[in-house]
């Protein structure tokens, strides 16, 4: 699953041409590494968003079609939060 998709699907980000625009912005990374949007997200990777709203994410699982708000939390695990 591409990360602009994940970040999007989980309620990370709320629509998925935001989190692309970021990706390609240089301002998410995975596991340290600026990514690009199409970057394919594997359980276990790190993900950090920089901006006015910094968040660092560990991905627990990928979800294979729409994710209800009720079910979000068990895709990833919030590491930290700036706001």
């Amino acid at each position: 699953m591409r990360i602009d998709d994940f970040l999007s699907t989980v309620g990370i980000i709320k629509r998925r041409t935001i989190a692309k625009e970021l990706a390609q912005k240089g301002m998410v990374a995975v596991n340290g590494r600026t990514i690009k949007p199409a970057y394919q997200v594997n359980v276990n990777d790190i993900i950090a968003i920089k901006g006015n709203r910094s968040v660092t994410v560990e991905v627990l699982a990928l979800p294979t079609g729409s994710v209800p708000k009720d079910q979000r939390e068990a895709y990833f695990k919030e590491l930290t939060r700036n706001q």
